[in-house]
C-alpha cells in the first residue's frame, strides 16, 4: 500500500526592517494590522493560519492569489468589508530554512487599504515591492522573532 506523502509544516513570519534602513526596525505588516478594525485583523490571521496549513501553493479560494507583472513573486491575502478593501502582501520561503528562517514560510511584508472598487496606485505598490527587494537582500532574513 503507498504512503502518503509527508507534508512539511509552514509557519507565518513578519518582515522587520533592518536597522540599517530604518532605525526603528519597524514591522509593516504587523503595523499594518494594527492599524485595521479588530473583526478584519482577526480574519486575516485566520486567513494566514489556513494558508500555512494548505500549503501555500495549494490554498485558493480567492482570498489568497498570486500576482503578477512588477509584483510577480508576491501574493496577496484579500480582505473585504462593505466599503473597504484590506489587502496583506506576502512573499514565499519554500527553502525558508536556508534564509534563517524556521522551515518553509509565509512572510507577510505590508498591507493597504483602499476604497471598495478602486485599485492601488503604482507608487503603492512600488512602496510594497521596495519593502520586499528589502527582505529579500538579506541573510539571513530580517523576521519579528
Amino acid at each position: 500500500m503507498p504512503t502518503k506523502k509527508k507534508i512539511e509544516e509552514w509557519g507565518v513570519e513578519y518582515f522587520r526592517r533592518h536597522k540599517t534602513d530604518d532605525p526603528q526596525e519597524s514591522v509593516p505588516g504587523r503595523d499594518f494590522l494594527s492599524s485595521i478594525p479588530p473583526k478584519i485583523r482577526a480574519r486575516f490571521v485566520t486567513l494566514l493560519d489556513a494558508i500555512a496549513d494548505g500549503p501555500p501553493m495549494s490554498f485558493g479560494g480567492g482570498y489568497w492569489e498570486a500576482m503578477h507583472d512588477a509584483m510577480a513573486g508576491f501574493y496577496e491575502v484579500r480582505v473585504d468589508s462593505k466599503d473597504t478593501h484590506y489587502r496583506l502582501f506576502c512573499l514565499v520561503e519554500r527553502d525558508g530554512a536556508k534564509v534563517g528562517l524556521v522551515g518553509p514560510s509565509v512572510v507577510v511584508v505590508d498591507g493597504r487599504t483602499k476604497p471598495f472598487r478602486t485599485v492601488l496606485s503604482a507608487n503603492d505598490y512600488a512602496e510594497v515591492k521596495k519593502l520586499g527587494d528589502e527582505y529579500l537582500a538579506r541573510s539571513p532574513r530580517s523576521v519579528l522573532t
